[in-house]
């Protein structure tokens, strides 16, 4: 008899897989955030933060992950999908992932400096479900290690 992976178990799997990005940002010297967008149990995109690679301020996960997400699937809008994400999206992501109609945004550590949530709490979609802390303090982690080692 197969046991049903429960939606906790697959958030912790998938955030694992954006946890392996964040730690190839920090490996470049970008700000360690990672996301993976999954579609039907299916993941479709990964990204890192490549603001500094790019010289690009706006090369942050979740606007890549989007975008390759987007070319994967063939068209704009992501209601099907869940962002898993590092750490909480800012302002501009999370405008972003309203555009695209993403219908779940999975993060783990708060971002509570630029984090949406201070500045646009309804930038996000209308119907997008939110879930916050999977694997927090991993995701803290890493944050804290990259810029101890910044100062």
């Amino acid at each position: 008899m197969l046991k049903t992976e429960t939606q906790e178990q697959k958030d912790e799997r998938y955030m694992r897989l954006a946890l392996k990005e964040a730690e190839a940002a920090f490996e470049e010297g970008e700000i360690p955030i990672g996301a993976v967008i999954v579609s039907h149990d299916r993941v479709v995109a990964r990204a890192h933060n490549q603001s500094e690679t790019l010289h690009d301020v706006t090369a942050h996960a979740e606007m890549l992950a989007i975008t390759a997400a987007a070319d994967a699937l063939g068209g704009k809008y992501l209601p099907d999908c869940t962002l898993y994400v590092t750490v909480e999206p800012c302002v501009m992501c999370a405008g972003a992932l309203g555009w695209a109609q993403l219908g779940r945004i999975v993060y783990g550590a708060e971002e509570e400096k630029r984090g949406y949530r201070k500045y646009a709490p309804d930038a996000l979609h209308p119907k997008a479900a939110v879930t916050s802390g999977v694997l927090q303090d991993e995701c803290k982690a890493l944050m804290i290690e990259f810029f101890k080692n910044k100062r």
